[in-house]
């Protein structure tokens, strides 16, 4: 196995025999934590939309030296995932691990969120996830155990001007700590990791408006800094090891401390905070580089 696109804090061969499906493995933290899978020996199942991003993935990949399938599917589609999760068990043979990161918002004030909008980002944030969870469970891991991470959000205090994702993400919590006791007589364990601000390349998604604050808001992270894809990817991947096998219910926050930042405790400016990127292919997003007119 190579090591030319990834240098993972993890043992060599960790995921060896498993197969792991990583849900919008096409980009941003899906891809980088695909990688780091892969590098470990995971076979990995690709899961998004769009085919030719999953594919770009794929070839990545597999040059690196690693194995994935892609298979398409839209999550909020009861009969696509269903389908989707029989595949990836008719290729595979079963599913060992589950990282539930598909997902998607925009901003607008809650006065603003229109029905639609608000069911759009529910459905993608947090019925998806539901369903594709439900379907690894149901379809496999009831039969032989395995560890599933949600990827939610930094939805401490709300999420002012993205109230559809925050509610949903929460919600996406309450079902992990649900499905953690629910599903423990099969060996199955169920945790989320929660990213705050990351340097991933879907901030460049947004409006020149929002990249702008965006780009302002490192001096509010008492480490000083935007976090990497990979050191959310390390986290993921931990929760997926057999070192966390008593670890179920729980989410690790990855977000540099914001919640922990008082209005009364004024942030001292510091280059202290060292980023971990162990991902030689990620790709920082290009609206984090760019000055203020």
């Amino acid at each position: 196995m190579t090591q030319s696109t990834y240098r993972s804090v993890f043992r060599p061969g960790l995921f060896a025999g498993q197969t792991v499906i990583v849900t919008g493995g096409g980009s941003g933290i899906g891809r980088c934590t695909a990688h780091e899978l892969a590098n470990l020996g995971a076979d990995v199942a690709l899961v998004g939309r769009r085919v030719e991003k999953l594919e770009a993935v794929q070839a990545e990949i597999r040059r690196a030296g690693g194995q994935a399938s892609i298979h398409p599917c839209d999550i909020r589609d009861e009969p696509g995932v269903k389908a989707m999760v029989a595949d990836v068990i008719a290729l595979h043979g079963k599913i060992d691990g589950l990282v539930n990161n598909a997902g998607g918002q925009y901003p607008q004030p809650v006065k603003d969120i229109s029905l639609k909008g608000w069911d759009a980002v529910v459905r993608n944030n947090l019925t998806g996830g539901f369903l594709v969870a439900r379907e690894v469970f149901n379809q496999s891991m009831e039969s032989h155990g395995g560890a599933i991470v949600n990827i939610i959000a930094d939805i401490w205090g709300g999420m002012p001007t993205m109230a559809h994702s925050g509610a949903a993400r929460a919600g996406m919590l309450s079902f992990t700590e649900t499905a953690a006791c629910e599903w423990a007589y099969a060996g199955v364990r169920v945790n989320a990791v929660a990213p705050g601000w990351i340097a991933s390349s879907g901030l460049d998604t947004y409006s020149p408006e929002m990249q702008a604050e965006l780009r302002s808001l490192k001096a509010k992270v008492p480490l000083q800094r935007y976090g990497t894809e990979a050191e959310v990817s390390a986290s993921i991947v931990f929760l997926l090891c057999e070192a966390a096998a008593f670890i179920t219910g729980s989410c690790i926050r990855v977000d540099g401390g914001v919640p922990n930042a008082r209005p009364t405790w004024k942030l001292q400016p510091h280059d202290r905070s060292k980023a971990f990127n162990g991902f030689a292919l990620a790709e920082p997003p290009k609206c984090l580089s760019v000055k203020d007119q």
